[in-house]
């Protein structure tokens, strides 16, 4: 990790313990332990009598070993919990201090990070899920993705970063980690080069990002790193904590005196003769396949001949919370097989031979049927002391409708809830997407989401949703029931039926706004 190791992360914890013992014993309130706990990657849930942990997972990757500890940490500590984020994190919940602190320190041991996974500093670095094994793609991003999430983390014991700086790398023109806007992002370009993109963001005031290099070599990401910190330093707001975000910087100095000071500062970086070049190679790996072929449509073939990755959803993101060790179990033996976490709250299990792959497809068998039952929601204001509304209730009662309707497997879309405006069930780029917020009629306070129609996060296509109005919560589930039984009384697919009939799904909207 660039110079920082494990013991050097362990002193910082008998900080976090003390902190933590006074916050349970009712000596620190809850606002100033969420300002301190943040950077150790851990919050005080809702409740206030338990607490998460975030274990950072550079580019998504799970190896086995991490994967086992994990696994004996949930045996460990009874953990009944854990939850996939959008930013290829894996979340354990509702962990009493000692269990909170054992899991802390022994994941650096495990090779797992928690410091920086909240507060104001550098969080998890995304990767396409399949980067290096995903046909097509325009070359392996992870390794250079790897080295920046190592350089961030020495930098987050130095001067003042920007809240949440937020870093994605794509392979491709899918874009599932928004690389085109990101605080950062890098998108991979058919030359085996990156365009670079700075100060986008999803949340409040959501800014596509202003592209600030264009065929960058990968060996020179770390200058781009650092530049962009060194801007922010100097042009960042830190008087108004709400805007000390890196998109807030082009509402203040306008895209095109952005993009020159993100220059200024990228030459003086070169200037300043630090070596921050990068010397990665992709990676090989030296297994074929056994001769079995699988045909699943959650089964996707690798470039790798003959091996396979396995799609993986749990609704929600919640995956039972025995799943990891079963997961643990199924791919132990398998040569390579790591897990891969995507920006939609689920995972690929990759690296599989045939044989493998079936026993893997057997041991998820629990996940989403159905493109709409892939739907990402955050976990919600039953855990988040933020939260607004529970975004997991919310989606399990749609699943549960839409299954009762016997809709069609391709009725309707993914759609992406999150409990408040923060974005972060990334509603803003859902083709149906809602924010949790609160509705008063006749003076008496309604649960209510605001509705997003047509995001897209695809390169080249990018939007973020119109904002429609309120709906209640409890006519969720019959809005999107009736937008599906249109899509399948039509014959086509929910994207068809969209495409083929402009404002159909407005005119359905609306029967179920409240004023």
């Amino acid at each position: 990790m660039l110079g920082i190791t494990p013991q050097q992360w362990k002193k910082e914890l008998p900080e976090f313990k003390e902190k933590t013992d006074l916050f349970y014993a009712g000596e620190m309130n809850k606002k100033d332990y969420k300002g301190f706990s943040g950077k150790f990657g851990s919050y005080a849930q809702r409740s206030g009598d338990a607490s998460m942990l975030r274990l950072r997972m550079p580019g998504g990757q799970v190896t086995k070993e991490k994967l086992k500890f994990i696994a004996d940490s949930i045996d460990k500590h009874g953990v009944t919990m854990a939850h996939l984020t959008t930013c290829q994190t894996i979340q354990l919940h509702n962990l009493k201090p000692e269990a909170l602190y054992d899991i802390m320190e022994g994941a650096l041991d495990a090779g797992i990070v928690t410091i920086g996974g909240g507060g104001d500093f550098p969080r998890n670095v995304m990767v396409s899920p399949l980067s290096g094994v995903e046909k097509g793609e325009y070359f392996d991003v992870f390794p250079w993705a790897k080295a920046v999430g190592e350089y961030l983390l020495t930098l987050i014991n130095d001067r003042k970063m920007p809240r949440k700086l937020k870093v994605g790398f794509s392979n491709g023109p899918a874009n599932l980690t928004h690389a085109t806007f990101r605080d950062l992002g890098f998108a991979a370009r058919p030359d085996k080069t990156f365009d670079v993109y700075s100060a986008g963001g999803l949340g409040a005031n959501p800014k596509m990002g202003l592209k600030v290099g264009e065929k960058v070599s990968p060996d020179q990401v770390l200058y781009y790193v650092r530049a962009m910190w060194e801007t922010f330093i100097t042009y960042g707001n830190y008087e108004n904590r709400g805007k000390a975000r890196t998109r807030y910087m082009q509402d203040a100095l306008g895209q095109e005196e952005y993009k020159k000071a993100f220059q200024e500062k990228l030459q003086g970086v070169y200037d300043s003769g630090v070596d921050l070049k990068i010397e990665a190679e992709e990676r090989k790996l030296e297994k074929t396949g056994d001769g079995v072929a699988v045909k699943d449509k959650r089964a996707v073939a690798q470039k790798q001949d003959g091996l396979y990755a396995v799609f993986y959803h749990p609704i929600g993101g919640t995956p039972q919370i025995g799943k990891f060790r079963q997961l643990y179990e199924a791919i132990k033996d398998a040569k390579g097989a790591e897990l891969r976490l995507c920006p939609d709250e689920s995972m690929y299990i990759i690296n599989l031979n045939g044989t493998e792959a079936k026993r893997v497809l057997e041991a998820t068998d629990d996940g989403a049927k159905t493109l709409f039952e892939t739907s990402v929601a955050c976990v919600g204001a039953s855990i988040c002391q933020v939260g607004v509304r529970d975004s997991q209730h919310l989606l399990h009662m749609a699943v549960e409708a839409v299954r009762k309707a016997g809709l069609k497997e391709e009725s309707l879309p993914q759609i992406h809830i999150s409990g408040c405006p923060s974005s972060c069930g990334t509603h803003q780029i859902g083709v149906i997407g809602f924010h949790g917020g609160v509705k008063v009629i006749d003076k008496v306070p309604n649960p209510s989401f605001t509705l997003h129609l047509y995001g897209q996060d695809r390169q080249g296509e990018e939007r973020f949703g119109t904002q429609m109005g309120a709906i209640l919560e409890k006519d969720i589930p019959d809005f999107l029931v009736e937008a599906g039984k249109a899509a399948e009384h039509s014959g086509k697919s929910f994207q068809e039926w969209s495409q083929a009939n402009p404002g159909a799904l407005e005119e359905i909207a609306k029967k179920y706004l409240v004023k």
